[in-house]
C-alpha cells in the first residue's frame, strides 16, 4: 500500500484512504493509479499544488506526476492556476461533481463510443455487400450499430440537459418509468 506523506507528516486518514481508494477504483476504469490518485490529492486539497509537493505527497516519480498531470489536464479534469510569487505551474482540479462527471463522460466517449460507432458503420456497409455473410450475421452487426447509435444519442441529449434538471432526473432514478407508455416500473 502507498504510504502519502504531507511534507513528512501523515494526512489525516480519510484523505488517505480517500486518495488510495480513488487509485484502486481508478485502475479498476482503466486509468492509471497514480492518474486517480493526483486527481483525489488535488480534488481534496484547499489549495493549489506544485507537482514537486505531489510527488512528495504520494511518493511518486516527478516524471510520473508530470505525465499524470499532463493527462488530467488532457480530460480537463485539472487545471493550472497562478500562484502569486510562484514561478512553478500550480494545480488544482475541477470540483463540481456535475462538470467531473459531464468530462468523464465526454472523454470516454471520444474514446470509446465514437470509434465503435465509426468501425460498425464501417462493418454494416461491408455486411450488406457481401453475399457471403450470412444474413444472421449482417443483422446482428446492424443490431450492434444501432444500439451503439442509440446510446450516443441519448448521451447527446443527456450532455444538452442543465446540470441541475440532470441531477434532478438522475435523483427520480426508476420513478422515471412512471411517465413512460405502460406506466409504472414492477417494484413501484
Amino acid at each position: 500500500m502507498t504510504e502519502i506523506t504531507d511534507n513528512g507528516a501523515m494526512l489525516p486518514t480519510a484523505v488517505q484512504q480517500f486518495v488510495l481508494h480513488w487509485g484502486e477504483m481508478g485502475g479498476q476504469w482503466g486509468v492509471n493509479r497514480s492518474v486517480a490518485q493526483i486527481h483525489a490529492l488535488l480534488y481534496l486539497s484547499d489549495r493549489p499544488l506544485n507537482a514537486e509537493e505531489i510527488s512528495e505527497t504520494l511518493r511518486i516519480a516527478r516524471s510520473n506526476t508530470s505525465n499524470s498531470l499532463k493527462e488530467l489536464l488532457g480530460w480537463k479534469l485539472i487545471r493550472r492556476v497562478p500562484v502569486m510569487g510562484e514561478r512553478r505551474d500550480h494545480y488544482e482540479a475541477e470540483v463540481d461533481l456535475m462538470q467531473m462527471l459531464t468530462r468523464i463522460a465526454q472523454g470516454r466517449k471520444e474514446r470509446e463510443i465514437d470509434p465503435a460507432v465509426a468501425a460498425l458503420r464501417v462493418c454494416t456497409d461491408e455486411a450488406k455487400a457481401d453475399p457471403r455473410i450470412s444474413r444472421i450475421a449482417r443483422d446482428r452487426i446492424a443490431a450492434m450499430h444501432d444500439f451503439v447509435v442509440t446510446v450516443d444519442d441519448w448521451y447527446q441529449q443527456m450532455i444538452a440537459i442543465p446540470p441541475n434538471r440532470l441531477m434532478l432526473l438522475i435523483k427520480m432514478g426508476k420513478r422515471v418509468l412512471s411517465f413512460l407508455p405502460g406506466g409504472r416500473s414492477k417494484e413501484s
